[in-house]
This record gives C-alpha cells, structure tokens and sequence, in this order.
C-alpha cells in the first residue's frame, strides 16, 4: 500500500488479470490533488499492463464511497491558478479512466458525492449497495458539477443530471441511480455485491483482450474532445471557488 504525503492512500493488487485499485481518505475518501495525480498515474500505468485485462476501482472503508473533493485544499485555494490546477485534477483523472485500454469495474459500497459521482460515472460498469445514494452538491457551495458534468449527463441523461445539480441538497437513491443507468447492478449489502463482482470480473477477465479493448472504444466513442472540454471546466469552477460565497459555504459545510 502507497502513503501519499500522510493524505491518503492508493493500493493496487492483480490476480487473474484483475487488478483491483483502492483508494482512501480519512475524510469520507475525499481526494485531495496528490491523491487525484497518484490515481490518474496508477490508472495510466495499468492501462499499458499487458497482464491486466480488467481494473476495478474501489475505496477505503464500510463509510462513504468518495465525499469528492477535499474541503480543506478548496479552502486553501488563494487564486485562478490553483483553483484551475486543482479541478484539473479530477479533469485528469476522468480523462485517464476514459482513455484506459481496459474496463473499469466501479465498486460504489456507500455514498458519493460530487467528485465521487463522477467517478461512479466514468467507470464502464458498476455494482452499487442499496445505501449508495448519490447528491451533487456543488451549487450549495457555490460552485457546479462542471467538470464531472460530462461524464454524468452521458451515464444518466442531461435532464437527470440537472435534476440533480438544481436538488443540491438532496439524496438520490441507489435505486434511482439504477434507474437513470448508472448502476448497472444494486446488492442489498457488501457482501452480496463482492461475491457477484468477483464472479463477474473472473468471468470478463477470460474475454479475448482485443474485444475488450474494442469494445472500451466503442463506450467511449466520441468524447476525444473531452481532453480540452474537462481543462476548460475546470477553469470555471477554479474562478467561482474563489468567490465569497463559495468561501463562506464551505466553511458551513466543514463544520458540520
């Protein structure tokens, strides 16, 4: 297991061609950047692993699955340059599980968040508990889901992701997230859901590699355009972070 910087950590184990990546936080497996870069790299690295043909990407805990961005580096954002460095991070990270020559299995155990939606969503396939709800807050804070809109607008439609964005303070379940596409599969617990994913990821494994890598390209045909797309999001949301509003809302919501 990696330590990065005492902010987090990142572990990769492959066995039978799956490599499984996980990743924490002890605030809620919230990514703060160094956490986001050590991913985007670990994913970019087994995508040219000739003895991986399947990554799942799961996190840390029975807690949330990803809280999405680490409040206190938001909070440290001082001007433009780090604001846009820091969402390009996750504009990094989307890109990187988009281009990778393999299937990414997502593992959604608990909740996500913002950042963590978007993670879910850019994942080609995935298996979620019944407590796996999912909120895009970003507009409660002052800022927007601008980044990760992309990667969420094409998993669950326009319309349901602006249901999401304009409800910023509310819970959607699991199994409206199944109904809107982006769960592929809902377990009622953990256990149920790893035993289905471990049966699952042995079986795709055995797929020739070539249909695999084919079939990734067909999934994501199209959204070449999002290596500049997600950099200019991130511009955006770098600017509005710096906001009054945006500073005093999460400060609220730290405290809470």
């Amino acid at each position: 297991m990696t330590q990065i910087a005492m902010q987090g950590t990142l572990s990769t184990t492959i066995i039978n061609k799956v490599a499984t990546v996980q990743f924490g936080h002890p605030a809620s497996n919230s990514f703060p950047r160094q956490l986001l870069n050590a991913l985007t790299n670990e994913l970019d690295k087994l995508s040219n692993n000739h003895e991986v043909a399947i990554i799942v990407l799961k996190s840390e805990g029975t807690g949330a699955f990803c809280a999405g961005a680490s409040f206190d580096e938001l909070l440290a954002v001082s001007d433009l340059e780090e604001g846009t460095e820091f969402f390009s991070g996750f504009a990094h990270l989307l890109n990187a599980m988009r281009r990778c020559t393999k299937l990414i299995v997502g593992r959604i155990h608990g909740k996500a968040v913002g950042g963590g939606v978007g993670i879910a969503s850019a994942c080609d396939y995935t298996f979620a508990t019944a407590d796996a709800s999912i909120k895009l807050s970003e507009l409660a804070i002052g800022i927007g889901p601008f980044v990760i809109e992309p990667a969420v607008s094409r998993k669950i439609g326009k319309m349901a992701m602006s249901t999401m964005t304009i409800e910023a303070h509310e819970w959607k379940t699991a199994q409206w997230a199944y109904d809107k596409g982006l769960y592929a599969k809902v377990f009622l617990n953990s256990e149920a859901l790893d035993n289905e994913l471990d049966q699952f990821t042995k079986r795709l494994a055995t797929y020739n590699p070539d249909s695999l890598l084919e079939m990734k390209k067909i999934i994501w045909e199209g959204t070449n355009h999002w290596e500049t797309l997600l950099l200019e999001r991130a511009a955006i949301t770098g600017k509005l972070v710096l906001s009054d509003y945006a500073k005093k809302a999460l400060q609220q919501f730290k405290k809470k």
